[in-house]
């Protein structure tokens, strides 16, 4: 009992001590592993770090053979190593660029002080960034715009430069053509008006420091649109260029000349005398230059064409008037040039700025009185050799507010260039219609005629027919007491679409009388071919008939070919008995004139004929 509970303590013991033992053993075994798993985490750590490093690497390798040229040298700037982007931007082999200094690229076009300041930088803040001219290996010189890096070691020491380089020829290219097209007239690459100003401002500034004249010349070539029409636009530009060539060589140099428009060219004179009266004749003999060179044979694709120009000149001193102001007289100059007759000088004046001004404030009137209907239709009367009432003219009137009645010789012709003939010349022939309505309703007047004036701009119009024919049918009117009074002057342009129109109105009942006969260029050849039922005697021979024999002959030629035509005939401005004594013996029996009434409102007008 005794031996087994000892052999029983003893197994015991040894099962304790071996039990120790394993649990020595599995802590060894835990050490390992725990030493295991720590070498583990290590090589992983150090497994990432590695890849983080291939990455880096491998971004800063794609970064660097980016689009961008781009090359890094060591601490004395030798390159180290350059990208394929530089290579192909300056034409050099890595082979030909490694281990030389950047100078290598070096355009010549920076001064030194340029590269001083660039290296200021690069040592203050480590770095530099700007445009540069750089030279490729061919030669070529092009635009870049680059930045340089300094690169330090951990030390603060600087190891490297890093320069980056982007070709820009192309953003420059387009940064010019900007430019250009801002400031310079493409087709003869003049200065334009903007460009313009900014020099005439500049030359104000010298002028007001120097006491020197300076002057503009506006120069207007004529009659470019008619070329342009007839023989075409590349003509027309081919005569702009050689006028740019002749303007250029006929000035100083200095001198600015731009072109503002179409057919108009404009020289700045700088440096002139000090005294007004011999900068105006140095101005003076400038012009006469440019007017002699200008208006030699030009040679535009064998044909030879002779042009004619205006030009306008003024001086100026300083800061005085501005440089719109100027340009606005030597533009008024060059229009007092053209009604003067064309290629001459004048130089600007007062007068002629308020000549300007009182065009101004009348067709600004003009335009009230249209919006207010401050016309009104006066009556002349027509009468035959028995002075019984054939029919009137109807003549407009202005009456104005302030001013009282203003005649058509004051305003017509400013209606005329403004266009405000055509909405005064339907009120005309409204009206006119209107009144002719009442007429037909009254047994006294019912076949009277009435004559309106249509000028040529109104004529001319593409739906002036339809105007008409709408007018008739809104008023309900016959058509033959309606007479449209045509100038002779019209004839002179487009006959064809005049007798075209002529004829289609006359279908429908219209009548037609030939105004001022004898004061135009009408050919007897389109007279026959017009459609007239009355040719009218102007005033202008009928006013000195009795004394003036060519007077007296011209008017028995009218009477005499209008009866050969079978056109009738009436003289207007006939204010004595003579007069119509004579016109009577040679044949001519209508009559209008002072002599039977002036023109009259409507209401003297009948109560005229109510009298009669």
């Amino acid at each position: 009992m005794n031996l087994d509970a000892n052999e029983k303590l003893l197994f015991q013991s040894e099962e304790k001590e071996k039990l120790a033992a394993e649990l020595i053993i599995a802590e060894e075994e835990k050490e390992k592993l725990a030493a295991e798993l720590v070498i583990a985490k290590e090589e992983k750590e150090k497994l990432a770090a590695e890849l983080v490093i291939a990455l880096e690497f491998r971004i800063a390798a794609t970064a660097f053979e980016s689009q961008e040229g781009m090359f890094i040298t060591d601490a004395n700037n030798r390159i180290l190593r350059v990208n394929k982007a530089y290579i192909r931007i300056s034409g050099y082999s890595a082979e030909e660029v490694i281990g030389q200094k950047p100078k290598l690229f070096s355009s010549g076009r920076q001064e030194k002080v340029f590269y001083k300041a660039m290296w200021d930088s690069i040592n203050s803040t480590d770095a530099w960034e700007g445009e540069i001219w750089n030279s490729r290996k061919n030669g070529d010189i092009y635009p870049g715009h680059m930045t340089i890096t300094a690169v330090k070691d951990t030390n603060g020491m600087v190891s490297n430069y890093v320069a980056m380089i982007i070709d820009i020829t192309l953003d420059k290219a387009a940064s010019e053509e900007i430019n250009n097209l801002a400031y310079f007239d493409p087709l003869t690459k003049l200065p334009n008006r903007r460009l313009l100003l900014d020099e005439l401002n500049l030359a104000l500034t010298i002028n007001a420091r120097t006491h020197q004249y300076g002057a503009l010349l506006f120069i207007d070539l004529d009659h470019l649109k008619t070329l342009n029409n007839t023989r075409g636009h590349d003509v027309g530009n081919l005569l702009l260029k050689q006028v740019t060539t002749r303007l250029t060589e006929s000035v100083r140099e200095g001198d600015t000349i731009a072109r503002l428009g179409c057919n108009e060219f404009v020289v700045v004179l700088e440096n002139l005398s000090p005294q007004a009266i011999k900068a105006t004749a140095q101005t003076k003999q400038m012009a006469k230059k440019i007017l002699f060179t200008l208006t030699q044979p030009y040679s535009l694709n064998a044909i030879k064409y002779h042009c004619t120009l205006s030009i306008g000149a003024t001086i100026f001193n300083g800061h005085e008037l501005g440089s719109e102001e100027l340009l606005k007289q030597a533009d008024i100059a060059m229009y007092q040039s053209k009604d003067a007759g064309r290629n001459s000088l004048c130089f600007f004046n007062q007068t002629m700025l308020e000549a300007i001004t009182i065009r101004a404030e009348m067709e600004n009137e003009l335009h009230k009185a249209i919006k207010q209907n401050q016309f009104q239709l006066y009556y002349q009367i027509q009468v035959n050799g028995s002075g019984q009432a054939l029919g009137a003219e109807a003549l407009i009137r202005w009456q104005h507010p302030e001013r009282g009645q203003i005649s058509p010789f004051n305003f017509i012709p400013l209606a005329e260039e403004t266009g405000l003939i055509l909405p005064i010349g339907q009120w005309v022939l409204d009206t006119a219609c209107a009144q002719l309505k009442k007429w037909q309703q009254n047994p006294l007047t019912q076949d009277l005629v009435l004559a309106v004036n249509v000028s040529a701009k109104q004529f001319h119009q593409e739906d002036f027919i339809e105007q008409v024919k709408t007018t008739l049918q809104r008023h309900q009117i016959i058509p033959d007491r309606l007479k449209l009074e045509l100038t002779e002057s019209m004839l002179v342009e487009n006959i064809s679409d005049i007798i075209i129109k002529m004829n289609t109105l006359r279908k429908i009942g219209i009548l037609f009388s030939l105004d001022d006969f004898g004061t135009g260029y009408s050919s007897l050849q389109y007279l026959k071919r017009l459609p007239i039922n009355q040719l009218k005697i102007d005033q202008s021979f009928v006013r000195d008939l009795i004394t003036d024999a060519h007077d007296r002959i011209i008017v028995r030629t009218i009477i005499a070919m209008s009866h050969s035509l079978g056109i009738d005939v009436i003289a207007e401005g006939v204010e004595t008995v003579e007069e119509k004594q004579f016109l009577l013996n040679k044949g001519c029996t209508h009559y209008q004139g002072y002599l039977f009434s002036k023109p009259v409102p409507i209401d003297e007008f009948e109560a005229l004929l109510k009298s009669g």
